[in-house]
C-alpha cells in the first residue's frame, strides 16, 4: 500500500476514533443530566404526593419517569458499549497498520484495557445514577 494511500487510511481510522470518543461523550452527558434532572423531579413529585390527600396523579408521573429512566439509561449503556466495540476495531486496526510498518512498538496495546476500564465505569456510573434516581424517590413515597 502507497505512503500516501496509508496516510488517508491512518487519518479515517483516527478521525472515526474521535467521532466514536465524542459520540459516547454525548451519551454519558445525556444520561448524567437526565438522571439528575429525573431524581429532582421524582423526588418533588414523591415528596408532594405526601399527607391526608396524596395525588394520584403524582404516582402515574413517577410512574412514567421511572420508565423513561430504564429506557434511557438502557440505550445509553447499549450505545456505550457499541462504542467500546467500535473503539476495540479501529484500534486494532491500527496495531495491524502499525505492526505492518514496524512501528508497533510506539502504542501500548494495554491502552485497549484502559479503555474498556473507562467503559465499565461510565456504564457503572450510569447504572448507579439510575438506580438512585428511581429508587430514592420511591422509598421517599413509600416510606414517607
Amino acid at each position: 500500500m502507497g505512503d500516501g494511500m496509508l496516510s488517508k487510511l491512518h487519518e479515517h481510522v483516527v478521525s472515526e476514533l474521535q467521532q466514536s470518543s465524542r459520540t459516547d461523550t454525548v451519551f454519558v452527558v445525556s444520561a448524567v443530566l437526565f438522571n439528575l434532572v429525573v431524581l429532582g423531579i421524582n423526588w418533588g413529585v414523591a415528596t408532594a404526593s405526601h399527607g391526608n390527600d396524596p395525588a394520584a396523579g403524582n404516582d402515574w408521573i413517577l410512574g412514567v419517569l421511572v420508565i423513561a429512566t430504564l429506557l434511557i439509561n438502557t440505550f445509553a449503556v447499549r450505545a456505550l458499549v457499541a462504542g467500546r466495540h467500535t473503539r476495540v476495531m479501529l484500534i486494532s486496526g491500527l496495531l495491524s497498520m502499525y505492526k505492518d510498518n514496524g512501528i508497533e512498538q510506539y502504542y501500548d496495546p494495554s491502552l485497549l484495557e484502559t479503555y474498556a476500564a473507562r467503559y465499565k465505569l461510565f456504564v457503572a456510573v450510569l447504572i448507579i445514577l439510575a438506580a438512585i434516581s428511581i429508587l430514592v424517590p420511591l422509598l421517599a413515597r413509600l416510606l414517607g
